[in-house]
């Protein structure tokens, strides 16, 4: 199906053709350029040879991240299944659009077209996602019904040609925890009614993100900024940055299942989507030290409360990268002092960055029962 094809079903739909008809004060006319603004904006190209040269120019900065996957064979099973597939996932980074989709690509696994923010789409990056790798730019904060009801469209008349990646979050985690999931994205993708869909939950987690310390300093978003401004934090922040990235993927839930009309169903599948990835997630053990430190602490202290927490995020099903206090601080002390997270003198480790402390320990808390929660208490 081509763009124009895309563009003109959109325009054919019900929901769309009420809002062209024009609104108290608005003609036809005056709505129908409203509309048809929004479905130019919204409309994107994928194109995969170029899509997949990206990652040379990308290299200095997707060196730095060493990409790991768990069960990527449940996507591949889907896609060998002749099935029409939705990816659901959390939201931590900016270089979530990076390397989610390199590690399908990694795997031979055909490319989704992504759903990001609007404010990706400015300059140079602007004109790859609109016609490269084919991101789609959403409005989140959009309440215009008309734009509503078009963007609900296109999604749906785009699933009938391409699988989608979407972050159920909406924007990016500032506290650093799993955040409240949006349906109206994946109502819109149920609402194109193939029996063939299947929504494969996917969590993604890193040992440190690249923003932590500018999202730990806001803790609440305040506003949209340009994403260049955010580059250029970014790009002072990736001085001497490493970390992994584990991108883990659930078992395929076949959307079929939830109407699409009923909002109680709509919000089964939400809650069990945001059950699923809070379990795929990647306990690392920067999140443990995080979770078991105190403003000042001793070496053994920290094991043991990092000990008492494994076992509390067991009984929750966690997936642990670690199995033991010892474990987790010789994997993370040294990188987070390196970091500027912590310093360490002699036997004692101290919290140099609070915020930064705080961020990592509540992206476990979705895993902790108010037991498990009192050992996040600095």
């Amino acid at each position: 199906m081509r763009a124009e094809d895309i563009a003109e079903a959109v325009l054919a739909r019900d929901e769309v053709v009420r809002h062209l008809r024009g609104a108290e004060g608005e003609s036809a006319h005056q709505a129908t350029i409203r509309v048809q603004g929004y479905l130019d904006e919204l409309q994107t190209t994928q194109r995969y040879r170029m899509y997949r040269a990206l990652q040379h120019p990308l290299y200095p900065i997707l060196r730095k991240i060493d990409r790991r996957q768990e069960h990527v064979a449940r996507a591949q099973a889907a896609v060998d299944a002749g099935h029409r597939i939705i990816y659901a996932s959390n939201h931590k980074s900016h270089i979530d659009y990076l390397v989610q989709p390199l590690v399908l690509d990694d795997n031979g696994i055909r490319p989704p077209v992504i759903a990001a923010g609007i404010n990706l789409f400015g300059g140079a990056l602007g004109l790859l996602h609109r016609h490269v790798t084919g991101a789609i730019p959403i409005r989140r904060d959009m309440r215009d019904p008309a734009y509503l009801a078009t963007l609900k469209a296109y999604i749906s008349e785009v699933l009938h040609r391409h699988d989608l990646f979407l972050y159920l979050e909406g924007g990016r985690s500032y506290s650093g925890e799993l955040k409240p999931f949006k349906t109206g994205l994946l109502h819109a993708a149920a609402q194109a009614r193939r029996s063939d869909t299947v929504v494969i939950p996917v969590a993604v987690a890193y040992d440190f993100v690249l923003e932590d310390v500018i999202l730990a300093r806001q803790r609440i978003k305040r506003g949209q900024r340009a994403f260049a401004w955010e580059v250029a934090e970014m790009v002072r922040y990736a001085v001497g940055y490493q970390s992994r990235a584990v991108v883990n993927f659930g078992a395929p839930i076949a959307l079929a299942d939830y109407d699409p009309d009923g909002r109680r169903s709509m919000l089964q599948l939400s809650r069990r989507l945001r059950t699923d990835i809070g379990r795929l997630y990647k306990v690392l053990p920067v999140a443990l030290v995080s979770a078991a430190m105190r403003p000042s602490i001793g070496r053994s202290e920290l094991e043991d409360r990092i000990d008492r927490l494994i076992e509390i995020l067991k009984m929750a099903g966690a997936n642990l990268d670690v199995r033991s206090g010892r474990e987790a601080a010789d994997a993370a002390t040294e990188a987070m002092e390196a970091r500027g997270i912590i310093v360490i003198q002699g036997d004692r480790h101290r919290i140099r960055q609070r915020n930064v402390i705080r961020y990592y320990s509540r992206t476990i808390q979705h895993l902790l029962s108010d037991r498990g929660r009192s050992a996040l208490t600095h």
